[in-house]
């Protein structure tokens, strides 16, 4: 009798062991792509649409570039074989193309192929003003050679054509899109090919003819969850594999970095290409007065900000271009001085009997606005109440960007990442104004920034920087954001480093130039 009952005991423990381990299987087999975690949702996966860092994100792993600019700064060829071949008046950039590339629906990817995309979004594009400004026209040359030709010379051409949003696509399967975006799908040549997408979660596998250096893993589930516990929660709860850390609260980050310095997780991080700033609406009073504005962009503390808000996580930042591409420290806007703010501002006729009211809006979706909202409002209600007062107003991303052009805001917390690594990416959106009326633009990308503030020599700068190279160009670039310090019309006051956190049994996230997770390189060990 003991026998038989040890032996249904032994029989017992074996089911028990069967089971966990069919369970633990099964659980591997579920596992077999790697969980990358994101906050928000992705409503498009059309290049000539996409504007968010997690939709870039994900088309930087299903579509390629032209060019791609490495570590140093310098241009190298990715779909194109070579460097562009501009012809001596610099109107002509011909560039040959890699053969035998196929798009994931087997299309072959040549000279009509590219110049099929960058028509469609010179067409649709969102930021189609990038190629329009500067393109007169695209043309075949030979089946592996197209042709770009420039209205004028332009030296920052090459770096535009590293964007995501010019990756490629299929001529083939967006013949009924040329003139509408493809939401849902995507089809191009990159080393993973879509599975499946809805807006909450996408999944990418390896692509099996891919034709450069395939993946280290099987495929990506792409995950975007609503806010910054839940994904905090589910990197803490080993449910996802990565966690990005795009609308990650601060206080979240301190504490996964205090679990990557117990060798609990891994992490990497990227070179800062997210700016954080205020704009102010320069066309209205009372910000109309650049001494009020340039009053304003003493009277903030900057230090103070970066540790409340962040724990030191965000560096203050005094330019509009992330240092690195000016390959130098270069900090034209002032520090913090609240005495000569209350200086400048009793000139105009304000402090003691006159307070000057500034409405700051926020955005109530991004859970750093907010602090850095009510941080600047404390300090400045210690340090200038007696003339200043900032009111405060949570308004949702969306209808923030909707009423920009309208100049809905007085002033307004706003963050900005270029769409191409290169200093062009961030003066260009913000100041560049092709219709201007005493400082004011009517019409220009400094309208759609909520700005309105516009400079003759700024804008002639900007045209001649684009006929100068290396060092001479980036000079040109630093005199325009010295001008644009001097219009007080924006006030940078952070930068922003991507950063990643994986599992341990996870490799460390690599980054790219342009500040996204190299998804190929990850791997599970």
């Amino acid at each position: 009798m003991l026998k038989r009952k040890n032996l249904k005991i032994l029989l017992k423990t074996l089911g028990v062991f069967l089971i966990s381990f069919q369970l633990s299987c099964a659980q591997q087999r579920q596992r077999e792509n790697i969980i990358v975690a994101s906050a928000g949702k992705i409503e498009s996966l059309d290049p000539a649409q996409a504007n968010t860092l997690r939709t870039l994100q994900l088309l930087s792993a299903l579509g390629d570039t032209l060019y791609k600019i490495n570590k140093e700064g310098n241009l190298y060829p990715v779909l194109a074989k070579d460097l562009p071949k501009v012809s001596k008046n610099g109107l002509f950039l011909d560039i040959p193309l890699r053969e035998n590339i196929l798009f994931h629906d087997g299309t072959i990817f040549n000279a009509k192929a590219m110049e099929f995309s960058l028509r469609r979004f010179m067409k649709i594009g969102t930021l189609n003003y990038l190629l329009n400004e500067k393109i007169e026209d695209v043309e075949i040359k030979d089946e592996f050679i197209i042709r770009i030709k420039l209205k004028k010379p332009s030296n920052s051409i090459k770096s535009l054509l590293t964007s995501i949003n010019l990756t490629p696509v299929s001529p083939n399967s967006y013949i009924n899109y040329k003139e509408k975006f493809n939401n849902k799908e995507f089809v191009g040549t990159g080393p993973y090919i879509l599975e499946s997408f809805d807006t909450n979660q996408q999944t990418i596998r390896s692509f099996n003819n891919y034709w450069g250096k395939k993946p280290l893993n099987k495929g990506i589930d792409y995950i975007n969850l609503s806010n910054s516990s839940t994904l905090f929660g589910a990197l803490r709860t080993k449910e996802v594999d990565v966690l990005i850390s795009n609308s990650i609260d601060d206080m979240q980050r301190v504490a996964l970095n205090n679990m990557v310095n117990q060798d609990k997780l891994n992490s990497g991080e990227g070179n800062p290409i997210e700016i954080g700033f205020i704009t102010f609406k320069s066309n209205k009073l009372p910000l109309n007065n650049n001494i009020i504005r340039e009053a304003l962009s003493y009277s903030i503390d900057r230090e103070l900000i970066s540790q409340q808000v962040s724990f030191g996580t965000r560096e203050p930042l005094r330019s509009i271009v992330p240092p690195q591409f000016h390959k130098n420290q270069f900090a034209p806007w002032p520090t913090y001085k609240p005495n000569l703010a209350r200086t400048l501002l009793k000139r105009e006729g304000y402090c003691k009997t006159k307070i000057l009211t500034i409405p700051l809006t926020f955005r109530s979706n991004v859970p750093a606005d907010k602090l850095l909202a009510l941080t600047w409002k404390d300090q400045i209600k210690r340090d200038l109440s007696d003339c200043i007062k900032i009111t405060l107003n949570g308004i949702e991303s969306t209808t923030v960007y909707k009423q920009l052009p309208e100049g809905a805001f007085e002033a307004v917390i706003l963050d900005w990442t270029g769409a191409y690594p290169d200093p062009e990416a961030y003066l260009t959106p913000l100041l560049s104004c092709s219709e201007i009326e005493n400082n004011t633009c009517l019409k220009g990308e400094a309208v759609f920034s909520g700005s309105f503030w516009a400079n003759n020599k700024v804008q002639e700068l900007l045209d001649i920087s684009e006929e100068l190279e290396g060092e001479n160009r980036l000079q040109s670039l630093k005199e325009v954001e010295y001008y644009a310090s001097k219009g007080n019309a924006y006030l940078p006051v952070w930068l922003v480093k991507p950063k990643a956190w994986s599992l341990k049994n996870i490799s460390k996230p690599e980054f790219s130039t342009n500040g996204l997770i190299i998804l190929k390189n990850l791997k599970r060990n």
